[in-house]
């Protein structure tokens, strides 16, 4: 399929980040997966970054040091889904799909806790509380990174057997 429609449909989802959602419901991991899967290396890495950075200097930069932790987890979902490259099945992209989603609250929650002036104690105990305290935003992180999935593969991966399918040869 073309690299335009895959950039589009990544844009497409970034520009859901702009309209108004519940909290921490939005297409972030979902793209860094799709990117992985369907972009060459090159522009897997790069779109999803740049359509994460574009929309938040549309809705507000949150520090350099938690943004450290955002874009990294992105990064390395990106990386997970270079896994899908020509292998894109449902049950692939169900677990990738949920692994983005862990990995994504893991990442950002430690970084919250780490960061200077957070609320928690740096402690055993503090860090367990900021992951316990996350859990309600991990329910709409997971809930939008398995829909905004289902969307963009399923939409590329339907219009890609459209357009490949065979025509009919007549006698």
């Amino acid at each position: 399929m073309n690299i335009l429609f895959a950039v589009i449909l990544i844009l497409f989802a970034a520009f859901s980040r702009l309209i108004p959602h519940a909290p921490n419901f939005t297409p972030v991991i979902s793209i860094a997966l799709f990117a992985g899967a369907y972009l060459k290396k090159r522009y897997a890495f790069a779109v999803p970054v740049a359509a994460l950075f574009l929309s938040d200097l549309v809705i507000g930069m949150y520090g350099l040091t938690s943004m450290t932790f955002v874009y990294g987890s992105v990064i390395l979902i990106t990386a997970l889904g270079l896994a899908l490259s020509n292998k894109v099945s449902a049950g692939k992209v169900l677990g990738l799909s949920l692994a983005g989603a862990v990995i994504f609250f893991v990442i950002t929650n430690f970084g919250v806790w780490l960061l200077p002036g957070s609320m928690y104690p740096k402690t055993l105990e503090g860090l367990v509380q900021c992951f316990v305290l996350a859990i309600p935003f991990f329910g709409n992180s997971l809930l939008s990174t398995m829909i905004y999935s289902a969307v963009l593969f399923g939409v590329y991966e339907g219009a890609a057997r459209f357009v490949s399918k065979p025509k009919a040869v007549h006698d």
